[in-house]
């Protein structure tokens, strides 16, 4: 059963393969749960192995660590490879395991900088509308601009910030930055972090080369993502993956079509990368599947329903493995007829009736042949796995996490001198300018005179030191006073004198009167 230029993968009516040399073509993985899906991408994994090809796949479940582990000898598993002729070729192995984990904790951290991932990625991460998007790419227009580096989320607030300091003078330079905009998104920053953003975000950054390692014995390393708890931020591990993607497509050259892939990059849990999706992510994530095979990378999604991927991105889909599907509702039944119509009609089969029938472990599979064409589908009995069906334990992985080829490299983080640092040195720069400033202006003050409000409300200097000599200061209060003295002096006069007249007027004016 074994071929150099072919991984065998069950037994229809006949022996059924997948070419190496057509698997950069791409491929779907589809079926509902309990029906086999997870086995189907665990016996590509060590095929693509042991033919040297690297594979990356994510493990929702767990279940998927039990590559690393030979299987054990049960008698389901034996009576399966007899039943498909694969008995003499079928051996219980391990397969060489790199396990990875965004939080660090069940694998290798995994990092990227904010930079790379860039603002049309952090936008879907944050889910932000379009005006909100267009004020993180003026963002990081202007880190550009003023050279300051974007590598953990820290820098990214710091830059907010800034910008929102800014906005009336940026305005002016990239178009309208609205201060509640920039708001919009520091809060959403707020929930990225909540769900473990910042451990994503920061150095040493994943070298991409480190998932397409090759072992001694001239096997590929599987690389396996623990995504068991990074399923409880979806966004985060669809935006993560399609990041990973986007690397593979800028980083890889140009390969043509490769004799066997560079790479095989398994996408569980598919639906998550396209639920609401805006459609400039469309368009990306379809220009990345499209292109990305000339790079020489096979990517395979891993759904429930074949409705769960755009027909744009479904057409680049060429190699097929179908597990049972349900129909019990009008969407359902729409599913089983429209996954029925992607394959090649078989006169031998009704696909559309097969594919409700089939048991656990059992497939509708087309593959690409010749110059690309696909097979005719037929009715497969998936061929067991090698390695241990079910999960490691805790203590096993952590054996491997410490004997793995990059132990050490990605394990701390590093906080190197980026924008958040460079923006604080500026504000603290900023700040001692402000208060010398305030102590020059201080002084001045001082020097000339302080103004001081009179009772008139008209400013008046009030000198703090009076530099007149002491004679002329004594006669000038002398002066005061003598005036004050005389003033006083004469109001009572005039208030006296007053009196006195009415008194007096009233005195002769009452002899006048008695003496007529």
């Amino acid at each position: 059963m074994s071929a150099d230029d072919r991984l065998f993968l069950g037994g229809s009516v006949k022996p059924e393969y997948l070419s190496l040399r057509l698997a950069n073509r791409h491929g779907l993985i589809t079926g509902a749960t309990g029906t086999g899906k997870t086995v189907s991408l665990q016996i590509l994994a060590e095929s693509f192995s042991n033919a040297g090809v690297p594979v990356f796949c994510a493990d929702v479940k767990g279940d998927l660590s039990g590559i690393a582990a030979a299987g054990e000898p049960k008698d389901f598993l034996e009576k399966r490879a007899a039943d498909i002729g694969f008995l003499e070729d079928y051996v219980y192995e391990d397969f060489p395991t790199v396990f990875w984990d965004l939080f660090g904790e069940q694998g290798h951290p995994i990092r990227t900088t904010v930079s790379e991932m860039g603002p049309l990625l952090l936008a879907r991460l944050m889910d932000l509308n379009p005006t909100q998007e267009g004020v993180l790419n003026v963002a990081f227009e202007l880190a550009d601009d003023e050279g300051l580096l974007l590598l953990d989320l820290k820098d990214l607030q710091a830059l907010l910030a800034h910008v929102a300091e800014r906005s009336s003078e940026l305005s002016k330079l990239y178009g309208n930055v609205s201060k509640a905009s920039v708001g919009a998104i520091q809060r959403q920053l707020l929930v990225l972090d909540r769900q473990g953003g910042e451990a994503f975000f920061g150095e040493p950054a994943l070298d991409i080369r480190d998932m397409m390692r090759i072992s001694r014995d001239g096997r590929g390393v599987v690389s396996v993502l623990a995504a068991d708890k990074l399923m409880a931020a979806p966004r985060l591990y669809a935006t993560f993956l399609l990041w990973l993607l986007s690397e593979l497509f800028e980083e890889l050259p140009e390969v043509g079509d490769p004799e066997k892939p560079r790479l095989v990059f398994f996408f569980d849990e598919a639906h998550l990368l396209f639920d609401e999706a805006p459609k400039a992510l469309l368009d990306k994530i379809e220009q990345v599947v499209r292109l990305i095979r000339s790079k020489g990378v096979g990517v395979y999604f891993v759904t429930q329903n074949p409705l769960d991927v755009p027909e744009t991105v479904l057409a680049q889909l060429g190699n097929r493995i179908q597990h049972a599907l349900r129909a019990y509702t009008p969407r359902e039944q729409k599913a089983v007829r429209a996954a029925a119509e992607t394959f090649r009609p078989n006169p031998e089969l009704d696909t559309e009736q097969v594919i409700m029938e089939l048991g656990v472990g059992e497939a509708l599979v087309s593959t690409l042949e010749g110059k690309g064409i696909p097979s005719v589908v037929q009715r497969t009995l998936i061929r067991p796995p090698s390695s241990r069906l079910g999960p490691l334990t805790a203590s096993e992985r952590r054996a491997l996490i410490r004997l793995s080829p990059v132990a050490g490299i990605y394990d701390e983080a590093r906080d190197r001198d980026s924008a958040f640092e460079v923006l604080r040195r500026r504000a603290e720069e900023a700040a001692r300018l402000e208060e010398r400033q305030r102590d020059r202006e201080a002084q001045e003050t001082k020097r000339r005179g302080a103004p001081r409000r009179t009772r008139s409300g008209f400013s008046v200097p009030d000198f703090g030191r009076d530099d007149t000599p002491a004679p002329s200061r004594s006669r000038s209060r002398s002066r005061r006073s003598d005036s004050v003295t005389d003033t006083a002096v004469k109001s009572v006069v005039r208030s006296l004198g007053s009196a006195l007249g009415r008194a007096l007027a009233r005195g002769i004016l009452g002899s006048m009167k008695r003496g007529f």
